[in-house]
């Protein structure tokens, strides 16, 4: 049966949540789906799990705009669903993909899920809260929120862009706020980068470089104050 779904998954060192993610991959009703790994020059066992979870394998030079450049080109399928190596989309997703795809509304839309982290943190809630706020007002998901999209819409706007950073804010302003869908299922992020940077400290910084961005800034220099 030919595939309806291609899920495309960057990589670099990803192995410590890589497998996690592959497992609890979504896999709708009636549509057969494909994964590829795209990875950039790990030097971990990422490529080892990813191939013992039977993924399609590809590489490009690090940097998550062309990784996603690269692993959606490497299948055929007429969906594309974008998810990072440490998200999981719950089990709910199944039944919201496939409603999202049959839909004939949904060909130029792009669908993406409401963010959650992997803690019980209560500093996390905020950010969670936060992340909703910002996508209703702006229309600006993030990457760690997973894209859908069918593949003709993806490849008409020209895709993602080999950016170091901000490649997610780059292709859905492109998509435009008005044909971007909140889907009504979670996507469970790592929160190791802000438990490491301050749950503080590290939205001002992400919220800092958004702004640096849209004032037309290069990604290269602010890809070195993301960290």
């Amino acid at each position: 049966m030919k595939t309806t779904l291609d899920i495309v998954i960057p990589t670099l060192n990803a192995g410590h949540t890589l497998g996690r993610t592959l497992a609890a991959l979504p896999a709708p009703s009636g549509m057969p789906t494909s994964t590829t790994v795209c990875d950039g020059g790990s030097g971990d066992d990422t490529v080892a799990i990813a191939r013992d979870a039977g993924a399609r394998i590809v590489t490009a030079p690090p940097g998550r705009g062309e990784q996603l450049s690269v692993g959606a080109a490497a299948g055929d399928a007429p969906w594309l669903l974008f998810l990072h190596a440490d998200t999981r989309l719950d089990p709910s997703a199944n039944a919201i993909i496939a409603r999202f795809v049959s839909s004939r509304a949904s060909d130029d839309k792009a669908g993406y899920f409401r963010l959650r982290f992997d803690t019980a943190d209560s500093r996390a809630r905020r950010i969670e809260r936060l992340a909703a706020w910002r996508c209703r007002t702006f229309g600006l998901p993030y990457g760690d929120q997973g894209l859908l999209i069918a593949r003709p819409h993806y490849e008409r706007l020209g895709g993602f862009r080999s950016l170091p950073l901000m490649e997610d804010v780059d292709l859905v302003r492109r998509i435009g706020r008005r044909n971007l869908v909140a889907l009504d299922a979670d996507a469970l992020t790592s929160p190791v980068r802000y438990q490491r940077d301050g749950w503080l400290a590290r939205p001002l910084r992400n919220l800092g470089c958004l702004a640096l961005y849209v004032a037309g800034v290069s990604p290269n220099v602010l890809r070195r104050l993301y960290g």
